[in-house]
């Protein structure tokens, strides 16, 4: 296969710099492939498990990284020379859970850059089981790098905004535009509602009113009950009902979450989608006087990889415009310009050194 190392980037320590190292290819079983990776996204999961002391299921020293696309270079026939997007989570498909629909909680679950590796490397080994292929037309629109978004920041809203059962007319709320939150403007416009989105960044907000939202607002100057008032407001300048709001926290905020929550009405859906470790004070008897739901979501289950993609294929969904590539070997300016939220677009990872 012409290819003898591997070249990663480990995270060794929490807050450290990310250390090159490099390791001999490792060996596959009958289940597993190696992959060349074209190009893996930076996701705030990866600064949680960098910086915010989430830890790693994986002991450290570990490669991070589960936003991946790239091309299998060695392991079952069938697979050689693909090129595929590597699910963020990777289910055992034998479990209750799995058999249940639930894959992308399966207890079992294997997810790059927790469990195992991940792809800010030249390389990956993973199980075959459900990868999911790119189709040529799809290349034709898009280099394979930047495809790695789908791997996360586009199934992850995705799957959540089909779980929330959004349909055509309803309005959704989207509570943070930046890497994930703008896929959930595209896909819930795509899907037919009247699209709101919130943040406190004006250039986000610029980009989700070219992108899907219908309107947008700006909520860096607003109390919780300003906002209300401003959200009731463009409900009634839209013209959609009072009622089933479809509310999708997606900034990974405690006032984001907050600001969900004192939105929720009359049989609304709040969707947590955004980690953050701060704890909230909520009245839970919000849900049983508005007969509202609040749900949650983990990644995305594998047998919806080949919808997002069928979107991306046919035009529907957008890539490049949210996407900026860099050199993986910038990986340690990367991670503190994402820290310091420098960038506007979701930033994906080139293996530069072999």
């Amino acid at each position: 296969m012409g290819e003898s190392r591997i070249s990663s980037w480990k995270m060794t320590e929490l807050k450290g710099e990310f250390q090159l190292i490099e390791s001999s290819i490792p060996e596959l079983n009958e289940n597993e492939v190696l992959v060349k990776v074209a190009g893996c996204g930076v996701c705030h999961t990866d600064l949680s498990f960098w910086y915010y002391g989430v830890k790693t299921k994986h002991e450290l020293p570990l490669t991070l990284g589960h936003e991946i696309s790239g091309t299998v270079i060695a392991g079952k026939n069938d697979w050689i020379n693909k090129n595929v997007i590597i699910p963020a989570v990777l289910p055992c498909g034998e479990c209750e859970l799995c058999k249940k629909g639930k894959g992308n909680i399966c207890q079992k679950q294997l997810m790059p850059g927790n469990d195992f590796d991940g792809g800010f490397a030249s390389h990956i080994k993973v199980p075959s089981k459900y990868l999911c292929p790119v189709p040529d037309e799809v290349l034709q629109k898009y280099p394979l790098e930047k495809l790695a978004v789908i791997a996360d920041a586009v199934t992850t809203p995705y799957q959540v905004i089909k779980k929330a059962e959004l349909e055509e007319g309803d309005f959704a709320i989207v509570i943070g535009a930046g890497g994930i939150g703008i896929y959930g403007i595209l896909i819930s416009k795509i899907l037919g509602a009247n699209v709101l989105a919130i943040d406190i960044s004006d250039a986000k907000l610029n980009i989700a009113g070219q992108n899907g939202a219908d309107t947008t607002l700006n909520v860096k100057e607003l109390d919780i009950k300003s906002t209300k008032s401003k959200v009731k407001e463009i409900a009634k300048e839209l013209g959609v009902s009072p009622y089933r709001w479809k509310i999708y926290e997606m900034s990974g905020t405690k006032a984001g979450q907050e600001l969900g929550f004192a939105l929720l009405g009359f049989a609304s859906t709040l969707s947590i989608v955004g980690f953050t470790m701060d704890k909230l004070e909520v009245r839970l008897s919000n849900l049983m006087a508005f007969d509202a739901k609040l749900i949650g979501t983990w990644g995305c289950k594998p047998e919806l990889y080949p919808e997002v993609v069928d979107l991306v294929a046919k035009d529907k969904m957008k890539i490049d415009q949210f996407v900026e590539t860099f050199p993986l070997s910038k990986i340690n300016e990367v991670f503190n310009n994402t820290l310091e939220h420098k960038y506007s677009k979701r930033s994906v990872l080139v293996p530069d050194l072999e």
